[in-house]
């Protein structure tokens, strides 16, 4: 279907971090999960991609077209959905609308009154007495109304009750029913993403880990349980980090039949979350607990 977005080899160092050649790609039609811990460089890596920090080296293709040399271009078709409100406050959502609708070649009043009708949002009121799930709902239908066929959502769901979470993610889905339109949603909130997400990038200490399939993430990896006993210098070798407590220990290991091998039924062994994927990946850089 071909890739909206294209990263190849990025990096950008700061004083104490360094984004170190980092490389993914987005493909049409798909929501691709960006996860990492704060300071990971998700941020960096988005504010790249749009182009509001200058990269040292590498290449960022939007739509086949270099994200510098085309900018306001590529601009034109990316709906940027930020986890704070950025619109006029004291104005109406119909005035909000009027004022964005003069940066876009392609807005379309109807699109937006269609999307405002769906989220149940009325034009007249002010963006003030919006609660945070309306805001992000009016976010959303102002970054589908001009044509966007890329959404950047950057913690869209973040302090948001479940119910309207759920809401959101449902739009989500139906967004990317358009087989045009690719989404990349940067959150801490790593359950959503299994849900929705058909890829995830986890982002670590300036490095990508993986970017791949969320079903191949899920599958590849385990949660071995067991009795601290049963551990020692050779066996610990298995597993990508530990953590061990008075009651036994926990860790993570992408080799199971290996781990069949070694401890045969003497271990439980669990499917693990994203969350769980990010944490014992968070240790094994710092060694094993």
């Amino acid at each position: 279907m071909g890739n909206v977005l294209e990263i190849k080899n990025i990096t950008k160092t700061y004083k104490d971090f360094k984004l170190d050649d980092v490389s993914f790609n987005l493909e049409k039609g798909y929501i691709m999960g960006f996860i990492g811990e704060n300071g990971a460089g998700k941020t960096t890596t988005i504010k790249l991609i749009m182009n509001l920090l200058k990269r040292d080296s590498g290449e960022i293709k939007i739509f086949g077209k270099d994200n510098v040399k085309y900018s306001k271009e590529i601009k034109e078709k990316i709906g940027f959905v930020y986890d704070d409100c950025f619109y006029y406050e004291k104005l109406s959502i119909k005035k909000n609308a009027k004022i964005i609708s003069n940066f876009y070649k392609q807005w379309s009043f109807e699109t937006f009154s269609k999307y405002l009708k769906i989220f149940g949002l009325n034009e007249d009121q002010k963006v003030k007495e919006l609660s945070k799930g309306m805001k992000m709902k009016f976010a959303i239908a102002i970054a589908l109304s001009h044509n966007a066929e890329f959404l950047i959502m950057d913690e869209p769901t973040a302090g948001l009750d479940p119910i309207v979470r759920e809401e959101l993610l449902d739009i989500f889905q139906k967004v990317i029913q358009n087989e045009d339109i690719a989404i990349l949603i940067s959150t801490h909130i790593t359950s959503d993403l299994e849900r929705i997400s058909d890829y995830i990038t986890y982002i670590n200490k300036g490095k990508i880990e993986f970017s791949k399939p969320t079903i191949d993430v899920l599958e590849e990896y385990r949660i071995v349980k067991g009795d601290k006993s049963l551990l020692n210098d050779e066996n610990r070798k298995a597993f990508i980090s530990i953590n061990i407590t008075s009651f036994g220990f926990e860790a993570l290991t992408n080799n199971v039949s290996k781990i069949n091998a070694i401890f045969k039924d003497s271990v439980i062994l669990e499917k693990p979350t994203l969350e769980d994927i990010m944490v014992f990946k968070s240790r094994e850089a710092v060694g094993n607990i």
